[in-house]
């Protein structure tokens, strides 16, 4: 096993409040292993990552749980050990490649900071490196001399993604990486990352709002709802036979290209307030098939091999 979250919460403190955005979440990971996390903006997704990675900053804090790392517990590591397996052990690519590339530096001189930075390469190695990572990612290597600006956001997007994979990591981690672009490029984007993870065998765990993106290349899809998993499986499966009423719901919510829809249907009703204590089942205000016992909370439990999800009357 290379990841195991156990019992992970974390939040926010502000003014007096506490916000739980990450409740109780466990989950585990395989080697080579390919896991989509879906659900609705304000979820809870990207705390969730960040507090994986020990990468929460304030007012962000971890309240408690365990994140073990090919047997070693991130959470308790101390700050140099955790930045030694930065980066070589796991790398996260962020939200907007926008924000996270420096617009003074050119591309070969951000990506040569990290590999002389987490490395004894020589700088005639490590542009041979980031030669290697561009074109892996689909950039050819007259760009290395570009600035951010002078890139598309799709080829800046690209670029984070071959800066996430120079040391070859256990363990890539992506948070909504193809938010800001359009169908096509992030079409592309997805097929390109699917083809770089089968040959280079790496782990993945790829966050995003969009479920269907996820029923197409990941092996393992869980859905999260208010700061708790409420459904996780082998994907196909998940797809197939939703077993919680919000993962249907999501699955209802995005156009059929094998029949006519004659009416699309969204969810009724917003995420609870996470600052506020929720009783019950977290979803149960949106829920049609709500009933009395839905006012006490439901475990999250494997219900049938490999099939886990959070209801009191599983679909």
């Amino acid at each position: 096993m290379l990841l195991e979250v156990r019992n992970l919460s974390a939040g926010y403190k502000s003014q007096g409040k506490e916000i739980e955005a990450v409740k109780n979440v466990s989950f585990s990971l395989d080697e080579n292993d390919f896991l989509g996390i879906a659900g609705e903006s304000g979820c809870g997704k990207s705390t969730l990552l960040f507090s994986i990675l020990r990468l929460l900053k304030r007012p962000g804090e971890i309240f408690d749980g365990e994140v073990f790392f090919k047997g070693e517990d991130i959470l308790k590591m101390d700050e140099e050990t955790l930045r030694k397996k930065r980066w070589k052990e796991f790398s996260l690519v962020t939200q907007s490649a926008m924000n996270a590339l420096n617009p003074v530096y050119k591309i070969k001189d951000q990506i040569m900071d990290v590999i002389l930075e987490h490395s004894d390469y020589t700088k005639i190695e490590a542009l041979e490196i980031i030669e290697r990572v561009l074109q892996m990612v689909g950039i050819q290597k007259e760009r290395m001399d570009s600035y951010p600006h002078q890139l598309s956001g799709g080829m800046k997007q690209r670029v984070a993604i071959a800066m996430a994979l120079v040391f070859s990591p256990s363990l890539v981690v992506m948070d909504e990486p193809t938010t800001a672009l359009d169908v096509v490029v992030q079409r592309s984007i997805m097929e390109q990352i699917d083809e770089i993870r089968n040959t280079n065998k790496f782990s993945m765990i790829f966050v995003t709002h969009d479920i269907s993106l996820l029923f197409e290349i990941s092996k393992r899809i869980a859905i999260m709802y208010a700061g708790e998993l409420v459904e996780l499986g082998q994907t196909k499966q998940v797809y197939l036979n939703p077993l919680h009423p919000y993962t249907s719901g999501l699955i209802n919510s995005f156009p059929k290209l094998t029949k006519e829809t004659k009416e699309y249907k969204g969810i009724p009703g917003k995420i609870p307030d996470l600052s506020k204590p929720i009783i019950g089942c977290s979803f149960k205000e949106r829920c049609q098939n709500r009933k009395e016992l839905c006012n006490t909370r439901p475990e999250f439990k494997e219900v049938i091999p490999g099939r886990w999800v959070a209801c009191h009357f599983p679909l």
